[in-house]
C-alpha cells in the first residue's frame, strides 16, 4: 500500500515513523530539495501543481494526504478525481480561509469570537466600532505560527496592520480574554467512525506553540467532543483534525481548525496508546483506529530555531527527543521532547526543566 503525501516536513515525517510498523510505503511531493521527511519515502521534487509530478501521485499512490493546509485547493480536488485524498478538498477549502471558516463554524453551532471582514482601510476603521477594543487583525490565508496577524490596542496601531496585509483580504475579531487556550485533537475514518484524544492545553508565545500538556478528564473534554465531532460530520471528514479552541468562563469559543495531525498533539506519540500519526493512517485507509487513552500524564515541549543538546536532554527522566532533520532557523520549529509523569507536581518540575532547555536555544 503507497501512501502519497503533499508535503516532506516533520509531520510528514511523523506520519511515515507511524506507517512503517504498518507496512505502508511513502512517496511525497514537496518543492523543498531537502524536505525532512526525504529519507523515509520516495521524492518528487517539484511545485504543488506540476501536472507531470500529480500525474504520477494520482497513478501511483493508493490514498493521498496532506501535512498541512496551505496546499492549493485545486491540486486536491485534481487528484481526488484521480484517485482517493483524505482530508477532502472541502475540508481543505474551509481551513484555508479564515472568513470561510469563521461562517462555517456558525452554520453549524459552533461559537466564535465576533468579527467582520476587511478589505480596506476604511472598512477596517468603521469594524472597529462595533468589534471593539482590543482586536486581532489577521489575513484571510496563508497564517500561521502567529503570521499574518496583529493586535490592535490603539487608534495608532490601525494603519501599520494594515499595510502589513499588503491589500490582501483580512479578517478583524475581537479579543478574547480567555482563561485557557486548548485544542482537541480526534479521527474520524472513512467509515465514519470517531475516536477522541484527551484535551490537550496549550501555552503560545510569539503566536508559536511552545508547550502542549495532556489533560485527562478535563470539564471541557465533552463540550469539546461535541463541537468537533459536529464539525468533522459536517465536513464528511476523514483522517484526524485538530480543533483550537479558547475557554472563556467555563464555555468554548473555537478558534480555528487544522485540517491534518496537529503540533498539540505530539505529546500522543508516547503519551497515548496510539499517537495521532497512526490514527491518521488509520482513518484514511479506513482501519479499525487504535486507542486514544493517555497511558500517563505527558506533555511536549518545541524547540525553535536551535536544537538541544541530546547528551543534557536525555538525563532527564521519562524524556524522549524528536529531532526532525532539519537545519537551525530563527523561528522554525526544529524538534521536540515529550515528557512523561504518574503525577501532575512531578510533570510541572520536568516541563519546567525542559522548557529551560528550549529557551536556551530559542531563536524565534
Amino acid at each position: 500500500m503507497i501512501v502519497g503525501v503533499l508535503g516532506a516536513g516533520q509531520l510528514a515525517r511523523m506520519i511515515a515513523l507511524a506507517g512503517y510498523p504498518l507496512g505502508l510505503d511513502f512517496i511525497f511531493l514537496d518543492p523543498s530539495a531537502d524536505a525532512c521527511a526525504n529519507s523515509l519515502g520516495e521524492h518528487l521534487h517539484g511545485d504543488y501543481n506540476d501536472p507531470r509530478l500529480l500525474a504520477e501521485l494520482a497513478e501511483r499512490a493508493d490514498v493521498v494526504t496532506y501535512e498541512f493546509e496551505n496546499v492549493p485547493s485545486d491540486v486536491a480536488e485534481f487528484l481526488a478525481s484521480h484517485t482517493q485524498v483524505h482530508p477532502s478538498p472541502k475540508a481543505l477549502a474551509v481551513a484555508q480561509d479564515r472568513l470561510i471558516e469563521k461562517a462555517f463554524f456558525h452554520s453549524i453551532n459552533i461559537p466564535t469570537a465576533a468579527y467582520a471582514p476587511i478589505n480596506s482601510f476604511e472598512s477596517l476603521e468603521q469594524a472597529m466600532s462595533f468589534i471593539g477594543w482590543p482586536a486581532i487583525l489577521k489575513s484571510c490565508t496563508l497564517g500561521y505560527d502567529g503570521k499574518g496577524q496583529s493586535l490592535l490596542k490603539s487608534i495608532d496601531d490601525l494603519k501599520p496592520a494594515w499595510e502589513q496585509l499588503e491589500g490582501a483580504p483580512g479578517v478583524l475579531e475581537a479579543f478574547v480574554p480567555f482563561t485557557r487556550e486548548i485544542s482537541i485533537i480526534a479521527a474520524r475514518n472513512v467509515s465514519g467512525a470517531i475516536a477522541f484524544y484527551p484535551l490537550s492545553e496549550n501555552s503560545h508565545r510569539g503566536g508559536i506553540l511552545r508547550v502542549a500538556k495532556s489533560c485527562n478528564n478535563d470539564p471541557m473534554q465533552a463540550q469539546s467532543e461535541t463541537y468537533v465531532s459536529r464539525l468533522m460530520e459536517a465536513l464528511d471528514y476523514v483522517g484526524v483534525l485538530a480543533l483550537e479552541l479558547f475557554e472563556v468562563n467555563g464555555q468554548l469559543i473555537a478558534n480555528e481548525f487544522a485540517p491534518r495531525v496537529h503540533n498539540s498533539g505530539h505529546w500522543t506519540i508516547e503519551g497515548a496508546e496510539t499517537s495521532q500519526f497512526e490514527n491518521h493512517l488509520r482513518a484514511i485507509l479506513d482501519l479499525p483506529l487504535g486507542s486514544t487513552t493517555a497511558v500517563s500524564k505527558t506533555a511536549m515541549i518545541n524547540f525553535i530555531g536551535g536544537l538541544p543538546i541530546t547528551e543534557e536532554l536525555l538525563t532527564i527522566p521519562n524524556s524522549h527527543l524528536h529531532l526532525y532533520n532539519k537545519a537551525p532557523r530563527k523561528g522554525r520549529k526544529v524538534a521536540h521532547a515529550t515528557i512523561r509523569s504518574e503525577n501532575n507536581e512531578d510533570l510541572t518540575a520536568l516541563i519546567k526543566q525542559l522548557t529551560t532547555l528550549a529557551d536556551k536555544v530559542d531563536d524565534s
